[in-house]
């Protein structure tokens, strides 16, 4: 059965919530790492990424998408989105600071954007789909 327009937008919704807390342990590590521990952004956005993406997997799967998949099939598939779309967030963070020299959190910002959709589409259709054959 398809899935209806509303529930797509209280599972974007949803996703968006959650991808904000993950996002704030990404941010504050991010942070923290740079301005306390003096760590190159592009490491430390790598490492922020990696805690927030955890986060959202758990969040993502008890309450955006109230999955009954076992973990040992939904965490491979998460992982695997959230390290594309991490690569493609920390290339972005590089491309932005290391070549054209803008401040990485306005460079964050952009690739935090970039990434959501994207993050959400593939999570929707793939990690969290529910099979159709009972």
């Amino acid at each position: 059965m398809p899935t209806s327009f509303a529930t797509v937008s209280r599972r974007l919704a949803a996703f968006g919530l959650v991808g904000a807390v993950g996002t704030l342990v990404h941010y504050a590590t991010l942070i923290i790492l740079v301005e306390i521990w003096t760590v190159d952004p592009v490491a430390a956005t790598t490492l922020g990424f990696g805690l927030g993406a955890l986060v959202n997997y758990l969040l993502n799967h008890r309450y955006t998408f109230n999955s009954t998949k076992a973990h040992h099939d939904a965490g491979p598939k998460f992982a695997l989105v959230a390290v594309t779309t991490g690569l493609l967030n920390t290339l972005m963070v590089h491309a932005g600071v290391d070549i054209l020299g803008f401040n990485y959190l306005l460079v964050q910002v952009v690739a935090t954007a970039t990434v959501f959709l994207l993050n959400f589409v593939l999570n929707s259709l793939w990690t969290f789909r529910e099979s159709d054959v009972p």
